[in-house]
């Protein structure tokens, strides 16, 4: 095949004459371009992490590993970072998401096809600097671009060596309108390949299952064939849907092409998805007289998958395998490759193919793939596969913390028109009843999602985003405070009040001769004093802030404490008790008389 025979010579960019296998080439969007931050200390980190030198964050589309794989530890760590900068930018980050991964062997020829896939989305959001670059000969295959141009994109290349590690995202999301008006966010998603001679099963089986958990569409890359050990493979990775689907009414998963590189019997079957259709129900076909293992595999991938098809698709041609300066260029390609990949892609991306990634039968966002990201990605960094339910939980848990996040936005959304940054100071009653009656309508929209776990797991997420609810109604008060000008003047009136009266007192008792007393009232004041000068320096100098806060926090609670309520509160305190102990008092003093009048008769 194309990557595991040739040799590709891909330049991006070209930076302090290195090449960089990750630069951008012909085919960047250039209306919408991404703004990535310039960070040194962010490069030299992604430099350190992927074991060798990384590219550098520009706004050059470019894929982004977002699933870190550590060959000595063989763990799994997701950079959250940098999944959440191409997720949660903010044209994408509310729209249903497509995600399109193609997963399989290694040295098959996985980004190869990638590739052509991000030809047929550039040509699809109408990226005209890059449509201008090409030379066409037919209208239907335009998008494959011009014979001497290069393969661009996704790092690929000849040879025995695998190439991509863990899982990269392609930086650029693409927009897309469907054929019903809604417009969709498309991902791509490149895949380490599996049995390497770097990675165990462990390893394979986490790649293979973490991608098909989290896209709505996972082409399977095979080649030549569909053998049975490829069934059985396919059957290790996707037991995490079956068990989970034994916890679910549904199938855990939803689209499985099988790609089948190189195919060589089309006078079996033809290319294409007719033939490899009619190929695939032969070869999953579930016979009386098979062995139960062999129908176990058959019947577990159906039960895992809710649309299975498959498509065959021929050899690239002699001059791709054998030409070691091979660079993707499409006069190297056989005629009839191209054409069945003209028919391939389409089937895959076109607007009236795209599939919406769904879970429990609701669509995901952006947003919410972020969460189940992070979810899924912490069932995997322990040392043994998941259990039975881990997957279960592990989407109930994602599940649950997008239905939080998204009402806990809505409620700091409705929030910030009340009392935001540019809003005036609103009386705290009134502030306190907004909270409560926006608190219900986010805990509303919380319970009117659809939500995986039952009733007693979904009860602890409620009572999760309540108190979060609560927090974030807190730091809405003290911004909302910090309005207020006598808020702000707080404690030096208390400093000064407290300095007030401690030099009454101290006049008072040093008339009255009582000099302990006025000393002690005269360090008081001394220290009130020094407490107000520090507070005025910490304020205008920022500096020693913490001291500051805590001269703040003293003032307000003798400003608490001295309120007209607290005092008013304490002496209805007081006359209550003392209501309460009178009768008592009385009636306890006559049954003493009564008793003392009794033994003096006797």
């Amino acid at each position: 095949m194309a990557e595991s025979s040739a040799l590709r010579s891909r330049r991006h960019l070209e930076r302090n004459d290195k090449g960089d296998v990750f630069g951008e080439g012909d085919y960047g969007m250039e209306d919408e371009p991404l703004a990535w931050p310039d960070d040194e200390d962010d490069e030299e980190e992604e430099e350190n992490e992927g074991g060798g030198e990384r590219p550098l964050l520009d706004d050059k589309p470019r894929p982004i590993q977002v699933v870190l794989a550590h060959d000595d530890s063989h763990l799994f760590e997701l950079d959250e970072a940098a999944l959440e900068r191409v997720l949660m930018q903010e044209h994408v980050r509310d729209l249903d998401v497509v995600v399109v991964s193609v997963a399989g062997a290694f040295r098959k020829g996985k980004s190869f096809l990638l590739d052509f896939m991000l030809r047929y989305m550039h040509s699809q959001v109408g990226s005209r600097a890059s449509l201008d670059r090409c030379s066409f000969t037919q209208a239907p295959s335009f998008w494959l671009g011009g014979d001497e141009e290069p393969l661009t994109g996704f790092a690929w290349r000849g040879g025995c060596e695998r190439e991509t590690t863990g899982i990269h995202m392609w930086s650029e999301v693409f927009v897309v309108d469907k054929p019903d008006g809604t417009k969709v966010a498309v991902v791509l998603i490149d895949t380490q390949g599996a049995f390497d001679s770097q990675s165990t099963i462990k390893d394979c089986a986490t790649v293979f299952a973490l991608s098909t958990m989290t896209s709505s569409v996972q082409v399977y890359n095979l080649s030549q064939n569909v053998q049975e050990d490829d069934l059985q493979h396919l059957q290790l990775f996707t037991e995490y849907g079956r068990l989970a689907m034994q916890e679910v009414s549904q199938k855990p998963f939803q689209t499985l092409m099988f790609l089948i590189r190189d195919w060589s019997y089309p006078y079996e079957h033809p290319y294409g998805l007719e033939g490899g259709q009619r190929f695939l129900e032969k070869r999953l076909q579930v016979k009386q007289n098979q062995h139960e293992e062999l129908q176990n595999v058959r019947k577990h991938i159906h039960s895992c998958f809710s649309c299975i098809r498959c498509f065959l698709l021929p050899h690239p041609g002699l001059r791709v395998a054998t030409n070691p300066s091979f660079d993707g260029r499409l006069k190297d390609i056989d005629d009839e490759f191209k054409r069945e990949l003209e028919k391939l892609v389409p089937l895959l991306l076109s607007p009236e193919n795209l599939v919406v990634k769904e879970i429990g039968g609701a669509k995901l966002t952006c947003r919410d793939l972020v969460e189940y990201f992070k979810a899924y990605i912490k069932i995997y960094q322990g040392e043994e596969l998941p259990h039975p339910k881990s997957m279960l939980q592990a989407t109930a848990e994602a599940n649950n913390l997008a239905a939080v996040a998204g009402a806990k936005d809505t409620y700091n959304r409705n929030m910030e028109q009340i009392c935001g940054g540019d809003k005036p100071y609103i009386a705290p009653a009134d502030l306190e009843r907004s909270h409560e009656e926006l608190k219900r309508c986010s805990v509303r929209q919380f319970c009117s999602v659809k939500k995986m776990g039952g009733d007693q797991f979904c009860q602890r997420y409620q009572d999760q985003l309540e108190a979060e609810l609560d927090e974030a109604f807190t730091t809405f008060a003290k911004h909302n405070d910090s309005k207020n000008i006598f808020y702000a003047a707080r404690t030096p009136a208390t400093l000064f009040a407290v300095m007030f009266i401690m030099y009454i007192v101290s006049g008072v008792t040093g008339f009255l001769g009582l000099n302990s007393i006025a000393g002690l009232c005269n360090l008081l004041m001394g220290m009130a004093l020094v407490s107000l000068c520090t507070w005025a320096y910490v304020k205008y100098s920022g500096e020693f802030r913490e001291l500051g806060t805590v001269i703040d926090q003293v003032a307000e609670t003798l400003w608490e404490q001295r309120t007209p309520r607290k005092v008013l509160s304490k002496v209805i305190e007081s006359a209550r008790r003392r209501l309460l102990w009178r009768p008592l008092a009385v009636a306890q003093r006559k049954r003493l008389t009564a008793n003392n009048n009794y033994k003096k008769k006797k």
